[in-house]
């Protein structure tokens, strides 16, 4: 009987270890999940609901031990919680009165009961464990770029599976553009990850000015080893969107390393936005040279800039002052957005007799270069 008492134990033990090992969970909350599980199987099933008791099991050989913990005292009013020195000295020699000592009381016929009584709390921590996990993935995750695949649809948000988790995309975070069904695969940006009642929630997004970088970064080697830097997003979702990039190494060109040889490694990026046109600009430490650049493709003759206040007054050839500000406005919106200046756009007959505020001065741009427009395919790969 005892020998097959010690099979059952050590088949416990491996069976145990091994759906730890298929959930990806630590041993240790495993086996704490079951000892926990195992004192109120105990207190249930042996009528001890007002003991103290601690439960282990033998990580290597899968024995059960259960202690009553009890108080050393006097006198004796309550055998269940208490002992008198005497006795508690059979078992803890040296110990005195206010101590607590362990006295096991392991059932002989325990781990059968407690294993069957067990069963449905263990499945419980088992899921806890499991949604502590995934919590934990996808919090190291958040702000990252994740693909997955759309299982259903509820209220118009796009349920994604990620990995072991479900996603939430919401139609706020859809650009015009997104038109996703059940069994599309979806590419988008982690912006939160909230703790839930039935597991761990991870919110997506596609129109995040986050989702346009982790692109691009995907594509462009130079990126992911440091040597260009992206250092700054401006998105007006499903609309357009400005990329400032920039070259450590004086030797590699940051806007065309971005492009790819014939637009080769652009494209992906484009294809993932859809109809969203895309200016990549050269960023410069220099004002002038970036408000310039981040106008384009508008021909910019003059910027004056007000370093107190970062506002600035671009001037513009007369045929480029509804180029540079763009349909609506959103090439200025953009630019704005982009260099962190207040732009003030006037064409040269506009500012015709103006004069510069006492605050402002007029900087060499010079060296200010063309945008890259990427040229949009027809047609969408999918994500």
């Amino acid at each position: 009987m005892a020998a097959r008492r010690k099979k059952e134990e050590l088949s416990l033990i491996g069976a145990l270890k091994d759906l730890c090992a298929e959930k990806e969970i630590a041993p240790e909350v495993m086996f704490e999940a079951v000892e926990s599980a195992l004192k109120v199987a105990y207190k249930k099933n042996f009528n001890q609901t007002d003991a103290e008791v601690e439960i282990s099991i033998d990580r290597e050989d899968g024995t059960f031990h259960v202690y009553a913990l009890k108080s050393v005292v006097e006198v004796v009013t309550d055998p269940v919680i208490e002992i008198s020195l005497e006795d508690a000295e059979k078992v803890s020699p040296g110990c005195d009165i206010d101590d607590v000592v362990e006295i096991e009381v392991t059932p002989k016929n325990f781990g059968r009961i407690a294993a069957q009584a067990a069963k449905q709390i263990v499945v419980q921590k088992l899921r806890e464990a499991e949604r502590v996990v995934i919590y934990d993935e996808f919090t190291n995750r958040d702000s990252d770029l994740v693909r997955g695949k759309v299982i259903r649809i509820e209220d118009e948000n796009l349920i994604v599976e990620v990995g072991k988790t479900e996603a939430i995309l919401v139609p706020s975070e859809m650009t015009v553009n997104d038109n996703f069904k059940i069994g599309d695969y979806v590419r988008a940006y982690i912006i939160e990850v909230k703790k839930g009642g039935k597991g761990p929630q991870v919110y997506l997004s596609r129109t995040h000015p986050n989702f346009l970088r982790r692109l691009v970064e995907l594509e462009v080697p130079e990126i992911q080893e440091g040597i260009i830097e992206i250092k700054s997003v401006a998105r007006e979702a499903g609309a357009r969107a400005k990329i400032a990039v920039y070259s450590k190494d004086p030797n590699i060109e940051a806007v065309g390393s971005c492009l790819g040889q014939r637009g080769v490694r652009i494209q992906p990026v484009l294809d993932e936005l859809g109809e969203e046109k895309l200016d990549i600009i050269e960023w410069s430490p220099k004002p002038g040279v970036f408000i310039a650049n981040s106008l384009s493709p508008s021909k910019i003759v003059s910027v004056a800039v007000a370093d107190d206040d970062k506002n600035c007054r671009v001037i513009v050839p007369d045929n480029q002052l509804s180029l540079a500000i763009g349909k609506e406005g959103q090439n200025a919106r953009l630019a704005a957005k982009i260099t962190g200046w207040k732009i003030d756009i006037k064409s040269m007959r506009q500012a015709k007799g103006d004069s510069l505020p006492d605050n402002m001065h007029e900087v060499d741009i010079s060296e200010a270069m063309a945008v890259f427009k990427p040229r949009q395919k027809k047609g969408r790969k999918p994500a």
